[in-house]
C-alpha cells in the first residue's frame, strides 16, 4: 500500500522546487536531480479541465511525465470545476505521484477566467469544494496521496486572517504561501514578516498542516535563514533555479563568483573553470530538452534558460546573442565549443 502522507517522513526544514510553466519541465528536472536534488519536486501546473477531457488529456500528459528517480514528486493542477479536479487527482494517483497540489495563487488572467489560480481567493466556498474533490479523487481502494495547496496571502490585500484559516480547516498536508498578494504580483519584496502570524494561526487551530514559505529566496542558504527567522517548516524556491541546477546541492564557489562579480573584476578570471562547466551543463540541458520534449514543445523555450546560464562574465552578451539564433541542440553545442576554444 502506498504511503498515506510522505510529508510526515521528511526531515525539517524542507526545501522544495516550485512549479513553473515551461521551466521546471521533465528535462530540466533531470538536470536538477543530477546536480542538486530538492527534498520534493513539483511538476509544471496542468489544467484539470484538460486532464478530464479524453482528447485534451493526451496532449497534456507530457507535462506530467517524470522519472522514478524524481520521487518524491507532486503533481500540480489547477481548475475551477470540482468534478474535473476529482478526475485529475485520480489520474495523478494512477500515474504514481506522491502527492497532488492545487494552484490557488497563479495571477494569469486566462487561468483566473476559469475561476482557478488566484481567483480561488475570491470564492472561499468554491476553494473548499475544490480541495474536497481533490481528496476524493486522490484516494482509491484503500490507497491515497496527500493533497496540498499553493496560494498567496490575499487577492488585493493581506487576507491571511480569513483566507488561511479557511484553507487549514480542510486538513491539508501542506500549505505553501507565496508571501505577496495577487495584486502585487512579484513587483514588491515578499512579506516574510507575515509568516510568523500564519504559523500562529496554524498552531492556534491545532492542525498538523506543514507550512512552506515562498518568495525572494535567492539561494538555499538564504532560504534556510528565512525558515529559521520566521518559523515555517520549509521553503519553496522558484526563480533562483534559473541557470542554477546546483541550487539544492553544494554551491560551487565559482558560481558564487559569477553571481557577485562586477564587470572586469578579478573574480571573473577566478571563475573561468566554472564558466566552462556551466556552459557544458547548459549544453547537456539543451540536449535533454530536445531528446525528451523536442517533439512536444517549441525549442524557443530553452532560450529563457540561456539568458540565465550566460551572464556575469566577459563575452556573455555576445554568446547569448548567438544562442538566441540557434535552432537545435547541435547548433548550441557548436556555438558553446567555439566560445570555449577562445576563452582566455
Amino acid at each position: 500500500m502506498r504511503m498515506k502522507n510522505f510529508w510526515k517522513e521528511l526531515k525539517k526544514p524542507i526545501f522544495v522546487l516550485a512549479p513553473m510553466a515551461d521551466v521546471t519541465d521533465y528535462a530540466y528536472r533531470q538536470v536538477i536531480r543530477k546536480y542538486g536534488k530538492p527534498d520534493v519536486f513539483w511538476t509544471e501546473f496542468v489544467s484539470a479541465d484538460g486532464l478530464a477531457h479524453p482528447v485534451a488529456r493526451e496532449k497534456l500528459l507530457i507535462d506530467l511525465k517524470y522519472s522514478q528517480n524524481e520521487h518524491p514528486i507532486v503533481a500540480q493542477i489547477f481548475g475551477g470545476k470540482p468534478e474535473n479536479i476529482k478526475v485529475a487527482s485520480a489520474l495523478c494517483l494512477e500515474l504514481g505521484f506522491d502527492g497532488v497540489d492545487i494552484n490557488m495563487g497563479c495571477p494569469d488572467k486566462s487561468v483566473e477566467k476559469q475561476c482557478a489560480g488566484a481567483a480561488m481567493m475570491r470564492d472561499v466556498e468554491l476553494a473548499k469544494k475544490i480541495i474536497r474533490a481533490a481528496k476524493v479523487g486522490a484516494e482509491s481502494a484503500g490507497q491515497g496521496i496527500p493533497v496540498s495547496v499553493k496560494t498567496r496571502i490575499g487577492y488585493n490585500k493581506n487576507e491571511i486572517e480569513t483566507w488561511i484559516p479557511a484553507l487549514l480547516e480542510e486538513d491539508l498536508a501542506v500549505l505553501t504561501v507565496h508571501l505577496r498578494t495577487r495584486k502585487e504580483m512579484s513587483n514588491v519584496p515578499a512579506h516574510w514578516d507575515v509568516m510568523k502570524r500564519i504559523i500562529e494561526i496554524r498552531d492556534e487551530m491545532k492542525v498538523e498542516t506543514l507550512i512552506l514559505g515562498n518568495g525572494d529566496a535567492v539561494d538555499l542558504k538564504d532560504a534556510q535563514q528565512k525558515v529559521k527567522d520566521f518559523g515555517c517548516d520549509g521553503a519553496m524556491l522558484g526563480r533562483a533555479i534559473f541557470g542554477n541546477p546546483w541550487l539544492f546541492g553544494k554551491i560551487h564557489t565559482g558560481f558564487l563568483s559569477l553571481r557577485t562579480a562586477e564587470p572586469n573584476s578579478s573574480l571573473q578570471k577566478i571563475s573561468k573553470d566554472f564558466i566552462e562547466n556551466k556552459l557544458k551543463v547548459m549544453t547537456e540541458h539543451t540536449k535533454l530538452f530536445e531528446e525528451m520534449l523536442g517533439q512536444y514543445k517549441n525549442f524557443a523555450i530553452m532560450k529563457k534558460h540561456y539568458k540565465a546560464y550566460v551572464n556575469g562574465f566577459e563575452g556573455a552578451k555576445e554568446l547569448r546573442m548567438k544562442l538566441m539564433e540557434a535552432e537545435n541542440a547541435d547548433q548550441v553545442g557548436n556555438i558553446v565549443n567555439d566560445f570555449l576554444l577562445n576563452l582566455g
